[in-house]
């Protein structure tokens, strides 16, 4: 395509023949002049638009900005680590070419080594005739936050580990000692034996806007120290339970949780905890824990090992703006309470299943999963108030906060949850109090808290009541969950579920968990 360029810079025009990825440049005696890329950042050339049958250049509103990561990139590399872990198991006579065997697998597959027939992990059936050996387990990243040897990385990249190896860009590694982490926020705080360490300045994650540039260090698929670069997609996504996250679109993989986020001052704004994708690979959106709610828990966890939250005893569930207008409410916002627990602060209030709370602590709640963060964020103890809404009236409600109980202690990150929280059905259940069995009626059974893989596919919903699973009846909690956990998964399992006055047997397809 034959054009005319008006170069501003110099007042000069030029016939130009473009492509796609390059223009040539022509003087009037048709020599070539120069070369230009097709997206021209210099002067104030940004485009061409045609004029009189000529493609003329013209001004664009705002030109791209050109940026360097490179020095960014150098100066924050060294404080960031690779972190791997590994588990230890009980191996008994080994036949020949086995430890070949494994050695292969290390050197060429860079993953956990594959169960020989022989090996068994050391949770799971120990032996005691047979030797203990040390094998990878997982890999992640993290970022160092103080000269002596305090790491910043994801709860889930060390939860379950027996021991925690720390590699610097320099080469050495360290042993490390985990410090605390909290399942609940996915921050974990580990520590290595060492001094006048590079470690990253921390900044502001509330003052950060969609649009402004960020980028990503960490071990994607344990290649280390890889960088990406994109922008912030939003500020606040609302996907975690506990707080909201940062959405960007820099490249993350798995081997990048834990690593830091940095703004273009080089600053720490959030640490890369999750991806949506349907390949396990990145697929253009990533999510990032916001740096000042990590702090505050690194805060407690370098104090205790653990982090402090309240609780008032309620279940919450979206009040939808269909409903809130039919009760009068002006829009849907708010957290309706589905749910009041015997004994618990909310009910020694009066709070009552129906409630729908507008505010706490002066804070508006405008959607119902803010609640539990503000309720979580209070101090176990703290005289607080609630404006809620009943019956097309608002009234105030105090109440005294209690202490939420915890699924992980300081210096235990190796020991799990009694239940676990996903199983082969995509479920998270409750028990039963008895007050709900002499209401509801029933003997045994278990609430639905939360849904995921087939059995979301199949329109279960938190609240269901579950009292049968392939014909077995459920009691509790921990039967059903060991139940599950022996489930086929080429096999259909049928639920019984009740929901309201109305039962129906749902069958589900078991779904291994990753």
């Amino acid at each position: 395509m034959q054009c005319c360029v008006i170069d501003v810079a110099v007042e000069a025009v030029y016939d130009v023949w473009c492509d796609y990825d390059f223009c040539l440049t022509f003087s009037e005696d048709g020599l070539i002049m120069k070369k230009i890329v097709s997206v021209y950042l210099a002067s104030a050339l940004t485009f061409l638009v045609p004029v009189s049958g000529f493609m003329l250049a013209t001004p664009a509103v705002a030109a791209v900005p050109a940026f360097d990561f490179t020095e960014l990139a150098e100066k924050a590399s060294p404080a960031v680590v690779n972190i791997r872990t590994t588990e230890k198991v009980s191996v008994n006579q080994s036949g020949p070419g086995d430890e070949e065997m494994q050695e292969f697998f290390r050197r060429f597959f860079g993953g956990p080594v594959p169960q020989l027939p022989n090996q068994v992990p050391k949770k799971r059936r120990p032996s005691p005739q047979g030797n203990e050996e040390e094998v990878p387990r997982g890999i992640g990243s993290g970022f160092i936050i103080s000269q002596d040897g305090y790491v910043l990385t994801n709860a889930h990249v060390v939860d379950g580990a027996d021991e925690v190896y720390v590699n610097l860009t320099d080469k050495r590694e360290f042993k490390a000692k985990v410090i605390g982490l909290d399942k609940r926020t996915d921050v974990a705080v580990v520590k290595i034996e060492a001094t006048k360490l590079p470690w990253l300045p921390i900044g502001d994650s509330d003052k950060i806007k969609a649009g402004q540039w960020v980028i990503a260090i960490g071990s994607p698929f344990g290649l280390d120290n890889s960088v990406s670069a994109g922008i912030v997609s939003s500020k606040a996504r609302d996907t975690g339970e506990f707080l909201p996250l940062i959405q960007t679109d820099a490249a993350v993989n798995p081997g990048n949780s834990g690593g830091p986020l940095l703004n273009m001052n080089g600053e720490v704004i959030g640490i890369n905890s999750q991806i949506v994708s349907r390949s396990g690979g990145y697929m253009g959106i990533s999510f990032a824990v916001p740096i000042d709610e990590a702090m505050a828990v690194v805060e407690q966890l370098r104090a205790s090992g653990k982090v402090s939250r309240s609780r008032i005893g309620v279940r919450l569930s979206e009040v939808p703006k269909d409903v809130a207008e039919s009760f009068g409410l002006a829009k849907g916002q708010g957290a309706f309470i589905s749910l009041v627990e015997p004994g618990s602060p909310a009910e020694k209030a009066g709070m009552v299943a129906g409630d729908i709370v507008l505010e706490f602590n002066g804070q508006p709640v405008t959607k119902w999963n803010e609640l539990s963060r503000l309720v979580g964020n209070t101090k176990p103890g703290t005289k607080s108030t609630l404006t809620v809404w009943n019956k097309g009236k608002t009234h105030t409600v105090s109440l005294v906060t209690a202490e939420m109980d915890q699924d992980n202690k300081a210096g235990k990150a190796n020991e799990k949850s009694p239940e676990p929280e996903k199983n082969l059905l995509g479920l998270s259940v409750t028990d039963l109090t008895d007050d709900q069995k002499r209401e509801l009626k029933v003997a045994g059974g278990v609430l639905v808290d939360n849904v995921d893989g087939s059995a979301a596919r199949a329109g279960l919903q938190p609240g269901d009541l579950i009292t049968q699973l392939n014909n077995n009846e459920i009691r509790d909690a921990k039967q059903f969950y060991a139940l599950s956990a022996k489930l086929d998964p080429k096999k259909i399992a049928v639920v019984l579920v009740r929901r309201g006055d109305s039962s129906q047997f749902v069958p589900l397809r078991p779904t291994p968990v990753n």
